[in-house]
């Protein structure tokens, strides 16, 4: 299959790139119209496409919107005159990777074309492993160790303690436990024990009779009942009612209940799965916490880690959020570039998972182009200062520590991904600084003007020209 399609109806132009894509060895195929690409479509799937925007008949942005359509994952690249730059910009914000403005330096096109193939080559490797249709995901060996516990646990009814910080998954944790447990055809009743009055919790969970409080006008089944043959979830039960622990605790011991009001013994056939984000050894030491009910619960723990202990797994997750935002709201398909994908790396995660889904739901809505960069994320999100930094120590040594912590996580390639970041806040600052004026803000960097212009290019920065 070819990687590259060249789509222009100026043969000189096709011409050149059959030429040089031959020395580059890169795999490339030749069009001269928007149409014979488009019957090409219904056959094979390029990597990358390389469209003049103005041919006779259709343009390139009618063959970008085909593309989009299908194949929203290919990165295209729109070939424009000077004076075309409005229909470039509005193939930019459509979806389009990148625009070339003729006449073109074909070195710089190349370079652009490998830096596309790159970025299709990922998405690729990402779409492939993001199959979980929950969002359960991850390469880390800390997540893969949680899988091998989920699996190991399949053929038990054993009761399990999720702990892990909020926003890690707690409760997708839960969800698999059961999918793949003997109990997955009956329900998964889920409770969040801290979101729930004390003075009704008890009825939510183990229902209650007609006539035993005011307002019970009627008999109802609370969650015990509910999830009959199935699994219970308790999340956040580390704030759990001391009261009503003692009544769980009866339950996890003979496995048997009273609904509120009620006189009859009822038999408790669920398996119970429980999570906190607590210290519930702390919580036991304080006296806040019954001991026993804690040994009860204890019987199996899984650890789900923090999303900074496994920096590895952001693209993947922010790759599957994006894709489940651009379905949910119908829109267009967005996807980090690479040098924000390393940025994202460096950041705290307070919220984890949470939080990354809150960040791709923005950028779904709010970014303007296809490829987010670090200029297009939320200004609280990037001005978000690391708690676990001094905020008066100087740059030097923050950045010194954001290194421990990569190398402490068992990141790669900092070098690249931290000199690009640091090379991209350096020069893009100078050029705002400037208004735009590229020689002038190489002259106070103290570096060429080829140089900037080619770390302009390398580096994909926008800014207002003067």
């Amino acid at each position: 299959m070819a990687k590259v399609w060249i789509v222009d109806d100026d043969q000189s132009i096709r011409w050149v790139f059959e030429k040089t894509l031959i020395r580059e060895s890169i795999n490339f195929r030749l069009f001269s119209s928007a149409e014979e690409a488009s019957a090409a479509l219904t056959k094979e799937t390029p990597s990358v496409v390389v469209s003049d925007i103005r041919m006779s008949g259709n343009s390139g942005l009618d063959l970008l919107n085909e593309i989009n359509e299908k194949f929203p994952k290919v990165p295209t690249i729109i070939m424009t005159a000077h004076s075309d730059l409005d229909s470039a910009v509005s193939a930019f914000q459509r979806g389009a990777f990148e625009y070339l403005a003729k006449p073109f330096d074909i070195d710089a096109a190349v370079e652009l074309i490998q830096r596309a193939i790159k970025k299709s080559d990922e998405q690729t490797t990402r779409t492939d492993n993001s199959t979980n249709p929950n969002g359960l995901l991850g390469q880390a060996k800390s997540m893969q160790e949680v899988f091998r516990t989920i699996g190991r646990l399949s053929q038990t009814d054993a009761t399990v303690l999720i702990t892990g910080e909020s926003g890690t998954g707690k409760e997708l944790i839960a969800q698999a436990l059961h999918q793949h447990s003997q109990r997955s055809s009956k329900p998964f009743v889920a409770i969040n024990t801290a979101s729930i009055p004390k003075e009704l919790l008890e009825s939510e969970l183990f229902g209650h009779e007609r006539g035993s409080f005011t307002g019970a006008q009627t008999t109802r089944k609370g969650r015990f009942e509910q999830a009959a043959g199935g699994t219970l979830f308790l999340d956040e039960i580390g704030d759990m009612p001391a009261e009503l622990q003692t009544r769980l605790l009866r339950v996890l011991s003979d496995g048997h209940y009273y609904r509120v009001g009620g006189h009859d013994p009822l038999k408790a056939n669920v398996r119970v799965l429980a999570a906190t984000h607590q210290d519930l050894e702390q919580r036991v030491d304080e006296g806040l916490f019954r001991e026993d009910l804690f040994h009860r619960l204890n019987v199996i723990r899984v650890k789900v880690p923090p999303l900074r202990e496994r920096i590895e797994d952001i693209p993947l997750l922010a790759d599957f959020f994006l894709e489940r935002n651009a379905t949910k709201l119908n829109s267009q398909r967005k996807s980090f570039t690479e040098e924000a994908l390393s940025y994202l790396k460096t950041k705290s995660w307070h919220g984890n998972v949470r939080q990354l889904e809150n960040l791709c739901h923005w950028v779904t809505i709010m970014a303007p182009g296809a490829y987010v960069d670090i200029s297009d994320l939320p200004k609280d999100f990037k001005h978000e200062i690391d708690k676990s930094l001094d905020p008066n120590e100087g740059w030097q040594q923050l950045l010194g520590k954001e290194v421990d912590q990569l190398l402490h996580n068992g990141s790669t390639g900092l070098y690249e991904g931290l000199t690009q970041t640091f090379e991209k806040a350096l020069i893009s600052r100078a050029l705002t600084f400037t208004a735009g004026r590229k020689i002038e803000a190489a002259n106070l960097l103290g570096i060429g003007r080829n140089t900037i212009a080619r770390k302009i290019s390398e580096l994909n920065l926008s800014f207002d020209k003067k």
